[in-house]
């Protein structure tokens, strides 16, 4: 009689199940990825100009199949907004993911402590005082002030996590003094603006796509495809952390070189992505929470998940911008807010009836 070999479900049920587990994470990032490209390919395909969906499509592949002017529209309009969107989105979810895990604060998100309002200062003193580097070509000069207040910002935030007795909450709350302070600074500037500056100023806080361009999206290209292999390395470090910091700690990792490697890694991706775009807000609150409802803490599928997430929302918004209003563009920033408000709500209120 043969002897019967246990197989390895039989011998470890953790293990099925923890298999299982890991096959329904799997299956969401793949639905999610679907979801990705299908809101990509409707942004693509709406926008208020005469060019019919199936030609924005079908011009996408086969361009000279188009006319020079709807060419144009394809290539140098929809597409690279299209492409931002969906950049813009993996960059503000995964800088919302990596702050809420290294603060231990869900409400953390480059919006909610300061990054966007301090990009919004940088902007304002570009617009209305004209003041920046010299010789920065204009057209980048918004972008790069934006840049470099939004980047400064969150480095202000790195010093204050290195002194002594700094805790991830008084973290928290000096972000969000930081959010009063460059919000009323932004407020004085526009008191003294022109009338034509104020315009600019209010569109640019409002956050728009319009902005983007092949340049803009090969740097958030490249920031991204630095910043996302050094932020899923940190998986292991970043999951150990979300059972406390005694345990963290016990495991020898090196929690101020890990705030301090997150918060850089949040910093360039937020910094690049508003610096672009304008103020997007609650893509980097709600894309962090839908992930962790979907697949849990653990950070190998959290933060891809997030990723996805953000691109979906931000793809779904640009759409949902172009076709509220018949023959016009919303900003996206408005939107968000729109959509991430009520969404956000309805996040909490099931977190709490599930607790």
């Amino acid at each position: 009689m043969e002897n019967h070999v246990p197989e390895r479900n039989e011998t470890f049920p953790q293990l099925a199940e923890y298999d299982r587990l890991a096959c329904r994470r799997l299956a969401i990032m793949v639905l999610l990825a679907l979801g990705v490209i299908a809101a990509f390919t409707a942004d693509l395909a709406t926008g208020p100009s005469s060019l019919a969906p199936l030609d924005a499509l079908r011009g996408l592949f086969f361009p000279s199949e188009l006319s020079p002017s709807m060419r144009i529209i394809t290539w140098e309009v929809r597409l690279p907004q299209a492409l931002m969107a969906v950049l813009v989105g993996v960059a503000l979810s995964l800088a919302g993911t990596e702050m809420q895990t290294i603060l231990n604060n869900p409400l953390a998100s480059p919006f909610t402590l300061g990054v966007s309002s301090a990009a919004s200062l940088g902007a304002a003193l570009a617009i209305v005082l004209g003041v920046g580097i010299p010789g920065i070509d204009i057209s980048w000069l918004v972008s790069l002030n934006a840049f470099i207040f939004a980047f400064a910002s969150v480095l202000l935030l790195q010093a204050l996590s290195r002194l002594r007795g700094t805790g991830p909450e008084t973290l928290v709350l000096f972000g969000i003094a930081m959010v009063f302070t460059f919000n009323a600074l932004v407020a004085l500037i526009q008191f003294i603006a022109t009338q034509e500056a104020l315009q600019q100023l209010v569109f640019w806080s409002m956050g728009s796509l319009a902005r983007a361009s092949w340049d803009r999206l090969l740097v958030l290209s490249l920031v991204i495809a630095l910043v996302v292999p050094f932020s899923l390395a940190a998986a292991w470090p970043m999951t150990a952390l979300r059972l406390g910091e005694d345990r963290a700690r016990s495991f020898g990792i090196n929690l101020g070189r890990l705030r301090f490697m997150t918060l850089l890694r949040v910093s360039v991706l937020a910094a690049t992505s508003v610096a672009f775009v304008g103020t997007i807000g609650f893509i980097g609150l709600v894309g962090p929470h839908i992930a962790r409802l979907l697949v849990g803490e653990d950070h190998r599928y959290f933060l891809p998940t997030a990723m996805l997430a953000g691109a979906l929302i931000m793809s779904l918004s640009s759409v949902a911008a172009k076709v509220i209003v018949p023959g016009a563009i919303l900003p996206v920033g408005i939107v968000t807010a729109l959509i991430g408000v009520p969404f956000f709500m309805a996040l909490v209120l099931f977190r709490t009836e599930r607790s």
